[in-house]
C-alpha cells in the first residue's frame, strides 16, 4: 500500500527542501483530494512567520480549507515527511482528514504510532486511516543531514 504513496511522498519531501531557505527544520506535507490531486502544500515556517504553530501539515491544512471554502477536508489525504506531533494530529483530526500517510518516526514527539496515537485512539470521535514509513529512509536522511549541519 505504501508504494501507492511514493510519487507523493517524493512531493513534500521536495516541498520540505523549502524549508531550509528560512533555516526551519525541513519538514513538507501535501494535501490530495480524492482524486489524488495536489490541492495544497506547506513547509515548516516556524522561523520565518515567528509562529510555534506554522507546522508544515498545519500550513497545508489552512491552505487546503481556505482553496475549499470549508474546514472539513473529508475525503482528502495528508502526505508529511515526518510522523506528525500532537498539535498536528488534533489538527487533522478535526479536519476530518481520511488518511495520514508520513515517512520518517519521530520517536519524541510523534503522535501518530511513536509517543502517542491520537489519530486512531478508540476514544477519539473521528478516525483517520494512517500509512506509514513511506520513502522512510530518505525523510529520515534529510532530517539528520539538517540536524548534524546545525550543530
Amino acid at each position: 500500500m505504501s508504494d501507492k504513496y511514493e510519487a507523493a511522498m517524493k512531493r513534500a519531501l521536495e516541498v520540505a527542501q523549502k524549508a531550509l531557505d528560512t533555516g526551519d527544520v525541513p519538514i513538507g506535507a501535501i494535501i490530495m483530494d480524492s482524486d489524488g490531486n495536489i490541492v495544497s502544500s506547506g513547509f515548516n515556517r516556524r522561523e520565518a512567520d515567528n509562529d510555534p504553530t506554522a507546522h508544515a501539515e498545519i500550513v497545508a491544512l489552512r491552505e487546503a480549507s481556505d482553496l475549499a471554502g470549508n474546514w472539513r477536508l473529508d475525503n482528502h489525504t495528508l502526505v508529511v515527511t515526518l510522523e506528525p506531533c500532537a498539535m498536528c494530529a488534533g489538527a487533522i483530526a478535526q479536519a476530518r482528514i481520511k488518511t495520514v500517510v508520513f515517512g520518517a518516526w519521530d520517536e519524541k514527539a510523534g503522535a501518530v504510532g511513536s509517543v502517542w496515537d491520537v489519530l486512531r485512539d478508540p476514544r477519539s470521535p473521528h478516525r483517520v486511516d494512517v500509512v506509514s514509513g513511506v520513502l522512510e529512509e530518505e525523510c529520515a536522511l534529510l532530517l539528520n543531514e539538517f540536524f548534524t549541519e546545525l550543530r
